[in-house]
């Protein structure tokens, strides 16, 4: 049996590479590859691959939001998390998101090459110690609201500039920031959006 896929990873070397590396293999056939999250759907809709591959980090949609909708519009694509940011909150986020393997880039090809094989016979793959990990660090503390705060000060936006982006008073964003910052154990917004990113909350 042939095993369709779909790649989706914003650079266009990994991609490329990836797409002739699965080549390689005799039941592996790579029916679609954009640079683009927001490509992914519309990809799987026309193509109907067996398995994607998503990064994670893609300009239109970050492959954890595009798995969601994927999972919700063709179900009958399993997806796997090809990503360089082995991060337990990242892993948790995807297996909500509908995920049902997680494979860090520097991982074996062999690896890869099985995984998406057990992937598509039904099983879930997940790298034991990142499994372990995620449970050992257990779900984000931060709220929706806290997250969107901290990812909209990574550009270094004043109070004010992120309460107009947000539809939020100063005051309710001074409040979000002083949350985050208490439950990161960190000093400020800078260090507090640095420590949630690390530990893949954002």
């Amino acid at each position: 049996m042939t095993i369709r896929l779909l790649l989706a990873d914003d650079q266009e070397l990994v991609r490329t590479a990836l797409r002739a590396l699965l080549d390689l293999e005799d039941d592996f056939e790579v029916v679609a590859a954009v640079g683009r999250g927001d490509q992914v759907v519309d990809a799987a809709r026309e193509h109907r691959p067996d398995v994607a591959l998503l990064d994670i980090e893609m300009p239109g949609l970050d492959g954890l939001a595009a798995a969601a909708v994927l999972a919700e519009q063709v179900p009958g694509c399993r997806v796997v998390m090809l990503t360089t940011f082995g991060r337990s909150g990242y892993l948790r986020r995807a297996m909500e998101a509908g995920a049902v393997g997680f494979v860090v880039k520097d991982a074996p090809a062999e690896v890869l090459a099985d995984a998406i094989r057990r992937v598509a016979a039904g099983e879930r793959v997940v790298d034991p110690e990142l499994a372990a990990a995620t449970l050992a660090a257990g779900a984000s503390p931060l709220t929706a609201r806290e997250r969107d705060v901290l990812n909209a000060s990574r550009s270094g936006a004043s109070v004010a500039e992120i309460a107009a982006k947000l539809y939020l008073s100063e005051g309710t964003v001074r409040n979000y920031v002083s949350s985050a910052i208490t439950k990161t154990a960190t000093r400020n917004r800078t260090e507090a959006a640095r420590v949630a990113d690390e530990r893949g909350w954002l």
